[in-house]
């Protein structure tokens, strides 16, 4: 059989096993069989450490069947069938309703692919997928190690595996995979073939072979990504700008001048950078993270103003109306007269702020849109709405995209191409970001870093509110936060979901198939803003002013709550994460997070960035029924005895998986990244980097490189370039 790397899959597996894999793995080609790696490899008798196992995980384990026992249920009719196996470190159950399995017999050894659940505390197998080994599976079950691969429902590890194994059959070894890595940088870091790699890793005879096997493969997905990026890196270096050098006097000056507070040594720097940058006609193309309430806003705030200055305007996209809002509220009343030009009480000589949301009326609407179009409107703050056709800029000269997390690559571009000629671009983020994950995420963009905290920041101690091992403190924890409000303070209850959602109360058991008769998922569901306010009202916090704050609320309310908040009318905010980034209430000074354990580690820095923004200290408390001694716990106590966000960026890559981070999807869909760790290959990823830099720098650039060329035209269209617009 002829068969190539873009051979489809049907022509080789058939026609309904090539649809499945398509439809659930997005596996269309033989490219794409090869290049799903196994997740893992089992042994027989090996310790594969079932107690390892997370609750919510679609996995696959070798174990034994240890006992097998079939009883009627006793509330409904049919029965029962529950199968112990074991792996010679840990057991778990699997759980059949109205389904014998005969062959499932005390002894026999198989492959079982599932949902982790959990029942009393116990990890389970609902109705998982079986595979006993038996004759027919003599070769693969004598080998040294068994690929497991990343599965779904309807296509099971062992599926994948004899996949590979026919395609194997069919074409006599993989000689007909051609290798895109240059020979020279091959030689140069000792890296095997292409079609070595690929046979080493689905059909290891050892542990070296996969070593050897994953080193080479991930320099195929390190220098192909890299070449995107420096890809990106040399055509913006191409781009024709229009400088905006810096104009005593202007709007800049007055900006300054205005301030109520001195900028930090790192503001001044970080400013002197930008403002060297917008001098030149070569666009800035520019990354500013900073530890939360670093004062990121005012160095855009003030680079903006530069522009302005040379007759460009600036765009600021940010990720929600309430901080749109409040980022038009605060320029606003920075400038004074000089954001109210063509006002009665407005300076001539300053410009206008625009707001633009897709929340505004009509005729607002309108009138913003004329002031963006003729000029007058030198600041533009808005949502996604600034990515709308029917906005049009006279003359765009600079683009800040605020927590950058929150858009992709996409969104950044469509607003760029709003100037008439390439702008100059600063993006924002609050959510340190280690090396390896700028060198990929953000490797398109030079860094810029504000560590820093302004003076007089009151600071802030936080604690863990372990309520299933110390109730009582939950009980201390609201009585600080009326303590607070007493004082004249104010206080922040953050929960997972809104409340009310359809469907969002399960029934015991849906989740993980245990029986409802038993009791159940003990995990129970999420708390939610609605139900926690109406509890605090009636009970602990009682007699406060406390008002909620959500994302389903109109934008109108939403304003009008979060101004509310701001003005002090309210002492307690009970909200969902959309105040996680950039609402800025001076007064604030408690961060209560309900079930802390199911937010992120960035997540709750950000959280506990909103309070302790003026001169008091702050108080965050991260409430969970996660026992101390859990990974979870010890997690949340990791984030308590730190405030240092590029720590904590760190703890973030270290509990969270690779995928989380680089938006790859979790059940084996396809991704740019597979065997990249970001934690563990910083070194082979700066390598790859020079690598790449320095084939493009070349006269030829990837010319006399065509499969490499093609790899890299294949990561910046296909989906699987989704990681670059997620971080």
């Amino acid at each position: 059989m002829a068969v190539d790397m873009a051979t489809r899959l049907d022509r080789v597996l058939g026609a309904k096993t090539a649809r499945v894999m398509a439809e659930q793995l997005g596996l269309h080609t033989v490219r794409d069989l090869l290049r799903h790696y196994p997740r893992r490899y089992a042994r027989r008798g090996e310790m594969t450490r079932l107690e390892d196992l997370q609750v919510g995980d679609r996995v696959t384990v070798l174990a034994q069947v240890r006992k097998v026992t079939t009883r009627k249920m006793r509330n409904r009719p049919g029965t029962l069938t529950e199968v112990t196996v074991g792996d010679g470190a840990g057991s778990m159950q699997l759980v059949f309703f109205n389904r014998k399995h005969a062959n499932l017999r005390e002894g026999a050894w198989g492959l079982f692919a599932g949902t982790v659940g959990e029942y009393r505390r116990a990890k389970q197998f609902a109705h998982p997928d079986c595979h006993l080994m038996t004759g027919d599976d003599d070769e693969d079950w004598a080998r040294a190690l068994i690929p497991i691969y990343p599965a779904t429902k309807d296509v099971s590890s062992w599926v994948i595996q004899r996949s590979v194994k026919l395609l194997l059959d069919a074409t006599g070894g993989f000689g007909f995979v051609e290798d895109p890595l240059p020979e020279e940088v091959r030689a140069r870091h000792g890296l095997p073939g292409l079609a070595a790699a690929l046979l080493d890793i689905h059909r290891p005879t050892g542990e070296e072979d996969v070593e050897r096997a994953e080193q080479r493969l991930k320099w195929d997905e390190a220098l192909t990504l890299q070449l995107v990026l420096a890809g990106r890196r040399r055509a913006a270096t191409l781009e024709p700008g229009i400088a905006r050098p810096r104009r005593p006097g202007g709007l800049l000056d007055a900006v300054d001048a205005g301030l109520p507070f001195a900028l930090t040594e790192g503001q001044r720097a970080v400013g002197e950078e930008l403002a060297r940058e917008l001098a030149r006609e070569q666009p800035m193309h520019r990354l500013l993270q900073g530890e939360v309430g670093s004062g990121k806003t005012v160095v855009a705030l003030r680079a903006m103003a530069q522009v302005v200055d040379a007759g460009g305007q600036a765009a600021l996209l940010a990720p929600t109306e309430v901080l749109a809002a409040q980022h038009a509220r605060g320029i606003r009343a920075l400038l004074g007269p000089l954001g109210r030009a063509g006002e009665l009480d407005g300076d001539p000589a300053g410009t206008r702020v625009a707001l633009l949301t897709g929340s505004l009326k009509a005729a607002a609407r309108r009138e913003a849109l004329a002031e963006v179009a003729e000029g007058r409107a030198g600041i533009v703050v808005g949502t996604h709405a600034l990515l709308q056709e029917t906005v049009e800029f006279a003359d765009l000269g600079l683009v800040v995209v605020d927590e950058q997390h929150r858009f992709g690559v996409e969104q950044r571009d469509a607003l760029r191409a709003k100037g008439s000629r390439p702008p100059h671009v600063l993006v924002m983020t609050a959510t340190p970001i280690p090396r390896t994950v700028a060198m990929t995420v953000y490797g398109d963009l030079e860094t810029s870093t504000l560590r820093q905290l302004p003076s007089g920041r009151g600071g802030v101690r936080s604690s863990v509110v372990p309520v299933r091992d110390r109730p009582a403190w939950l009980d201390r924890a609201w009585e600080r936060l009326r303590e607070e409000v007493a004082a004249g303070r104010q206080a922040y209850v953050v929960c997972p979901r809104i409340g009310e959602e359809a469907g969002a109360e399960e029934e015991p058991g849906d989740a993980d198939g245990a029986p409802a008769e038993e009791g159940g998922d003990e995990r129970r569901p999420p708390l939610a803003v609605l139900d926690v306010a109406e509890a605090l009202r009636e009970g602990a916090l009682a007699g406060l002013r406390l008002e909620v704050l959500h994302g389903r609320l109109a934008p109108e309310e939403k304003e009008a709550r979060m101004r509310a908040f701001a003005a002090g009318d309210v002492d307690v905010l009970v909200a969902t994460t959309v105040v996680e980034v950039g609402v800025d209430v001076p007064n604030a000074t408690v961060m209560v997070v309900m079930d802390a354990d199911r937010f992120g580690v960035s997540q709750l820095h950000q959280l506990r960035g909103r309070v302790a923004r003026g001169r008091h200290e702050g108080l965050c408390l991260l409430v969970s029924e996660a026992s101390g001694g859990s990974a979870t716990g010890q997690r949340l106590a990791a984030v308590a005895a730190t405030s240092d966000g590029f720590e904590l960026a760190r703890l973030d890559l270290e509990t969270r998986r690779e995928g989380d981070v680089l938006g790859a999807a979790q059940s084996g869909r396809r991704s740019g990244i597979k065997l990249l760790s970001l934690l563990e290959d910083e070194q082979l990823i700066a390598e790859a980097r020079a690598e790449a830099t320095a084939l493009l720098a070349t006269e030829r650039g990837l010319a006399d490189h065509p499969g490499l060329a093609a790899e890299v035209a294949a990561l910046a269209t296909d989906e699987r370039a989704t990681y670059l617009e997620k971080a």
